[in-house]
């Protein structure tokens, strides 16, 4: 059986796990400002990427077109948070799983 903290652990785990992108983690901590702020940051990075032009290839007749490759510059703003935001969860992810593995018994 877990003890009430090895529960406690887990269970943010696994909120971590499925629920980073709308901030479900947060919320469950009690930090509901933080929340909607992952929810807005996490929807500006995805939403971002639909709209700026990540490559600037296009497809004429099935087959890639190189001879007009732009690529959009203000990609790397979303790409940058996007990668801190990763690292923040998965920094929270091992932070839990050390506080699964020093429960006290």
């Amino acid at each position: 059986m877990l003890r009430k903290q090895e529960k406690n652990a887990v269970t943010r785990g696994v909120i971590l796990a499925i629920g980073w992108g709308w901030g479900l983690d947060r919320f469950y901590e009690g930090d509901k400002k933080g929340g909607i702020l992952s929810i807005i940051g996490w929807g500006i990075v995805f939403t971002s990427f639909l709209y700026l032009k990540c490559s600037g290839i296009e497809y004429v007749d099935g087959v890639k077109d190189y001879s007009s490759y732009s690529p959009n510059p203000l990609i790397v703003l979303p790409l940058i948070a996007g990668l801190y935001g990763i690292y923040l969860i998965l920094r929270k992810g091992f932070r839990l799983a050390k506080q699964f593995e020093n429960a006290e018994e």
